[in-house]
């Protein structure tokens, strides 16, 4: 196993992202409305979080619910895209399903001919899309780098066996990146079981990042080096 493992970190404040900084994660994920389960921020709050000099990748969703857009819903990903690049921004976090579950090809070719020169990252749409084996290669071929998923399980412990099919199906073509529910006591055993190389976590506590728990995950990634 590669130990040259990158801790993310889902922040939906600017509280978060310093906590995250101070934790010593890699790179954040900026979004809002983590209750909806994320959400696209304001152009104010992107601004800061990339002064706070971080790689700040930022969630493309306009609004809760479906990843099924409308001609509208894609024209705004698109300006978001646009205004995030325009603000310094690492990465976008995109996706976008048809209503029978498959990848929306078209759309998230618009997408990411947008963000051309970012790391471009496919979410969790992923993980209640149909025919998922197809649709990592499809996901591949649109050009996406990065994808976050849970192996399509409540968690991403629980999808390890999917997880570690997804990355040998991949083989170094995009980064599997596992995400739902990692915490200090599993991280280092879900990067170890499924073979990935990035992990994916919100570490909070009392609602915002918590960064002891950021600093426990990067320790517990990191410590097992010397045992390769």
């Amino acid at each position: 196993m590669d130990y040259k493992l990158t801790l993310e970190v889902c922040c939906a404040d600017l509280h978060s992202v310093r906590a995250a900084i101070e934790g010593g994660a890699h790179r954040v994920e900026l979004c809002q409305a983590l209750g909806l389960d994320g959400l696209t921020p304001s152009a104010g709050m992107i601004e800061t979080a990339v002064g706070m000099g971080i790689p700040v990748q930022v969630l493309i969703r306009p609004r809760e619910g479906d990843f099924v857009y409308d001609e509208d819903e894609v024209l705004c990903m698109q300006r978001d895209i646009r205004h995030a690049k325009r603000l310094g921004v690492h990465g976008v976090v995109i996706g976008a399903l048809k209503p029978d579950g498959s990848i929306d090809s078209e759309t998230v070719r618009r997408l990411v001919s947008e963000a051309e020169g970012l790391s471009i990252t496919f979410h969790r749409a992923f993980d209640v899309c149909a025919q998922p084996l197809e649709a990592l290669e499809q996901i591949i071929a649109l050009g996406c780098h990065r994808l976050l998923t849970s192996g399509q399980a409540p968690t991403a412990e629980q999808g390890i066996p999917f997880l570690r099919k997804l990355v040998e199906q991949a083989a170094g073509r995009i980064s599997i990146m596992p995400g739902a529910g990692v915490n200090p006591q599993n991280a280092y055993r879900i990067l170890s079981e499924t073979g990935a190389r990035e992990i994916h976590g919100s570490l909070r506590s009392s609602g915002h990042t918590d960064p002891e728990q950021v600093r426990a995950v990067v320790k517990a990634i990191v410590q097992p080096a010397w045992l390769a």
